[in-house]
């Protein structure tokens, strides 16, 4: 019996992990969007301190809303789960209740049965009265074995009695767990109500600052191209110089050990997206191009550090308008740029290692810290976001 229970408890518990599996998963993700959104809400609260409406004050809430929106959706998908799961569970215990039912039933009959054998008369009779050898063999195995049948049925009904338990349990599980993500799920819609709100707020109280929007696009416009064409001819003199055996040698174990990791670098700095690589619409006015963007913009907490993303050497050091300070790290054949830095703590010709730090971020209008990250192969820019985990 002891043995049979195990087994019975082995077969369910490799019947769960599957779902549970699943389930964590679900947390996991449902985790992540919850500490993006505690992210961006520690940074609006900076930026409401300064009393100032201003597009990255946009773009953030607009991001909390895709998160909230998204963490809906992981709500939504929970809750189908655990509907789905309870049907099924449903189901499985009706399907044992019945079987327990006929198992009961069998195991009375035998239990009579082997009442009325009870007597060694009764049966020594009943071998004599058969009409050869072969009957009365087999009413001899009958009999000797009826016992056995009553207790491997007991065992049976037993069992079942513990499968039904364990569904019981599960079942109970899974109501308190759609219960709670019905709950969050209705939080987190009123959530974003109020958000939506303050967000079309926003957009009528910057559409009125139009042409102060303007200047400030043209300025960034300028500020950005002085970036790149600096970048393009940084990095194109720099592979120029490795063609021609001028400059160091590439290192090219360190440069497949680079492309080795694509989508596993680590940020290089805990933060959110608030500018996309490529080209981007103006947030309030979506027929007005954003210059394009070589790399990406991550607003983080005041205070933050940039830091490496992989192993490499610190190549060139430099300011520009709109950035501050530069750091250009190589990695072999790739270069990583960290730019709006404050204060750096590299030099050029510094050996750094994943996760080394580079400099403090700059602040933005906002009070938040904001790092410009580009990402190249050789004279190739790169969507950082596909490289970075």
């Amino acid at each position: 019996m002891t043995r049979r229970i195990i087994i019975l408890c082995v077969a369910v518990l490799t019947a769960i992990p599957s779902w549970s599996q699943n389930v964590q998963e679900q947390r996991e993700r449902k985790k992540q969007l919850e500490e993006e959104i505690a992210l961006i809400d520690k940074q609006l609260s900076t930026t409401s301190k300064k009393r100032k409406q201003s597009l990255n004050t946009l773009i953030l809430t607009r991001q909390k809303l895709e998160a909230r929106k998204k963490l809906i959706d992981r709500l939504d998908s929970d809750i189908a789960g655990y509907d789905s799961s309870i049907s099924s569970t449903n189901a499985e215990i009706a399907r044992l209740n019945e079987r327990l039912d006929t198992l009961r039933k069998y195991h009375a009959d035998l239990v009579r049965g082997a009442y009325k054998t009870r007597d060694n008369k009764v049966w020594f009779m009943y071998i004599l009265s058969s009409k050869d050898i072969n009957q009365g063999l087999r009413r001899w195995a009958y009999l000797k074995n009826i016992s056995l049948s009553v207790r491997q049925q007991a065992m049976a009904i037993k069992s079942t009695e513990l499968d039904l338990q364990l569904e019981n349990a599960r079942l109970e599980e899974l109501k308190a767990g759609s219960m709670q993500a019905k709950a969050e799920r209705e939080k987190e819609r009123d959530a974003l109500s109020t958000e939506e709100r303050k967000a079309n707020s926003m957009v009528v109280q910057l559409s009125k600052e139009e042409r102060a929007m303007k200047r400030e696009l043209q300025q960034k416009q300028k500020e950005v191209e002085r970036l790149n064409k600096e970048i393009e001819r940084i990095l194109a003199e720099a592979v120029k110089q490795q063609k021609s055996g001028k400059g160091a040698a590439v290192d090219y174990a360190l440069s497949a050990k680079f492309g080795e990791n694509r989508g596993k670098l680590p940020w290089p700095v805990s933060g959110v997206v608030i500018q996309k690589f490529g080209q981007n619409y103006h947030p309030v006015f979506k027929n007005l191009k954003m210059p394009y963007n070589n790399g990406i913009n991550i607003s983080a907490t005041a205070g933050s550090n940039a830091n490496a993303v992989f192993d490499g050497v610190v190549k060139q050091i430099l300011v520009m308008p709109g950035y501050d300070q530069c750091v250009l790290v190589q990695h072999g054949e790739y270069f990583t740029f960290y730019c709006k830095l404050k204060r750096v703590y590299v030099k050029s010709g510094d050996k750094i290692s994943t996760g080394d730090r580079i400099g403090e971020i700059s602040l933005n209008e906002d009070g938040n810290a904001e790092l410009h990250f580009q990402l190249w192969k050789g004279t190739d820019k790169q969507n950082p976001e596909n490289w970075l985990r």
